[in-house]
């Protein structure tokens, strides 16, 4: 991962851009470079060196008169690269990302289409003096906006860069670019061109191949390789297929409590299946109530399933960062927004199904994704999502949502079919689904609302929840995670969409906790 920090504007020093450049310097650790713009302001980058590992990968970038700044992966690029210098570019970096301006150069705003890519990425054109910015589809590089007090724009890949001095801290929405101050939706993650005609063998074989390729192509980094494994169908498909396409045993890490942590045995038994070179990591609930505050401020969100889900993975990511030469990490999210999550199974029909898949899919830049890239990011690591692969992605939704519906007893079927031999134990192939927040053990969570009870032991606690808006708290554990944002971000409650919840529109989603411990159909996910 890197840092990007643009601005527009001529009311602020270099240094005091520089301090703002610095506030997430854990996301780009090896080198950081500030050049000044030629018509006003500045673009900064701190660089977390994963391709190309060379000095001459250093950004911002500058050709043509024109510059950029680029956090992102382009895969595939050493055939984009081919093709370019076929046409008469000339590179000095083994970076994926030198390819952004020479794109710029030949195809405009559209090279956006073009990209197999996870980027966040600002452009300066030198002949025009335009301002181009884009995000990839998914959202899975972050990326924020706002505007200064004089009306100037600023761009950041953390709202923390711009808390304190832009008015309202705004998400770079995913699947756009701004170009001279307007966005333009260059492609939907949820949209698809025609539904899926495969059925049967062909439509789990068009799964597998997708999935195995988004995989693979991960797999392609110049500094040490990773992987997080909850022992829960999603992390541990994707460890199954590294394994089988590694010439060297991969690296896995597991994180839970020091009791009651549902997922650290499955998880060892996956990495044995797999051979894998296993880490365990243990957490206590004096680790999770310290450790609370500074995740809070890295998330940038009063989310409740977001804070819970997050606070294993930071304490986990920190460990590796610590005490291992591991710079990227593989991960398993995104596969519950297109194939399902327990509440789904609810769905009253295909269509509403289908409806609230595109919802997830179209939001996922402010729940899972967003907890992935800080957990990871924001320990000097790399996070790269094989499920939010754009191919992938398009293949599933559209599928005929009736075929991804629960009825065979059995959530995520088509998935957990397409990946039947001995990809995996079966017992873990087909074991039920466990919230992470939950299983890295139950009481993680039953320690949290411990802690926000012991805060506000009495009702007083309710007239707090009316100090905050939109989406005021509704719990004492809601009211602490929110009192705590405000403290990093004061009058910023718009940056997220709202609480994660099941659709409370749905019979049997009509719950007050985001798990899906409170769902009567969560059975023996929990065991």
């Amino acid at each position: 991962m890197c840092t990007i920090l643009a601005y527009f504007g001529t009311d602020i020093s270099r240094e005091e851009f520089d301090l703002y450049l610095s506030r997430t310097q854990e996301r780009g650790p090896d080198a950081s470079k500030t050049v000044a713009l030629p018509r006003g302001g500045f673009l900064g980058f701190q660089r977390l060196a994963i391709m190309g590992l060379s000095p001459e990968g250093m950004q911002p970038f500058q050709q043509f008169g024109s510059f950029a700044v680029c956090n992102g992966e382009l895969y595939g690029f050493r055939e984009m690269k081919r093709a370019l210098e076929q046409k008469g570019y000339s590179f000095c970096s083994g970076s994926d990302c030198e390819l952004i301006l020479p794109l710029y150069r030949e195809y405009g705003v559209g090279m956006f289409p073009l990209l197999d890519a996870e980027f966040a990425c600002v452009i300066v054109d030198g002949e025009t003096g335009s301002v181009v910015a884009a995000r990839d589809p998914i959202g899975i590089r972050p990326l924020f906006y706002g505007y200064s007090a004089s009306g100037a724009l600023a761009i950041a890949s953390e709202a923390r860069s711009l808390a304190g001095w832009v008015d309202e801290i705004l998400p770079f929405p995913p699947g756009c670019y701004l170009q001279d101050g307007k966005f333009h939706r260059y492609r939907d993650p949820a949209a698809f061109e025609a539904p899926c005609p495969d059925t049967g063998e062909a439509l789990l074989r068009g799964i597998r191949e997708r999935l195995i390729a988004a995989v693979e192509k991960r797999l392609d980094a110049d500094a040490p390789l990773g992987f997080l494994l909850s022992g829960g169908l999603d992390s541990s498909l994707v460890c199954a297929i590294a394994a089988r396409k590694s010439k060297k045993p991969i690296r896995t890490f597991a994180v839970g409590m020091e009791k009651d942590a549902i997922d650290l045995k499955y998880a060892r038994q996956v990495a044995e299946y797999l051979g894998a070179e296993h880490t365990e990591f243990y957490m206590t609930p004096e680790m999770v109530e310290e450790a609370l505050p500074e995740v809070i401020s890295r998330l940038g969100t009063y989310d409740i399933t977001t804070i819970r889900a997050s606070m294993g993975m930071y304490l986990l990511c920190r460990e590796i960062r610590r005490h291992t030469d591991v710079r990227v990490l593989l991960t398993g999210e995104v596969s519950d927004e297109l194939f399902g999550y327990k509440y789904t199974d609810f769905a009253p029909s295909a269509e509403a199904f289908q409806e609230e898949s595109c919802k997830r899919v179209r939001e996922l830049y402010a729940y899972d994704v967003l907890r992935a890239d800080r957990c990871i990011a924001d320990n000097s690591i790399e996070a790269r999502v094989p499920f939010g692969d754009l191919e992938f992605v398009r293949y599933v939704m559209s599928i005929d949502p009736a075929l991804k519906m629960n009825t065979y007893g059995k959530g995520k079927y088509l998935l957990r079919k397409a990946f039947e031999g001995d990809w995996l134990p079966p017992e873990i192939l087909w074991r039920e689904k466990a919230a992470f927040s939950d299983a890295v053990g139950h009481s993680m969570v039953d320690d949290l609302k411990a802690y926000a009870a012991r805060r506000y032991p009495d009702d007083s606690w309710r007239g707090k929840c009316a100090d905050f808006s939109p989406f005021p708290p509704f719990t004492k554990e809601s009211l602490l995670y929110r009192r705590i944002f405000e403290r990093f971000y004061p009058g910023q409650g718009d940056m997220i969409p709202g609480f994660w919840m099941p659709n409370p529109e749905w019979e049997g989603c009509r719950v007050d906790d985001p798990s899906a411990r409170v769902l009567k159909n969560y059975g023996d996910s929990g065991k």
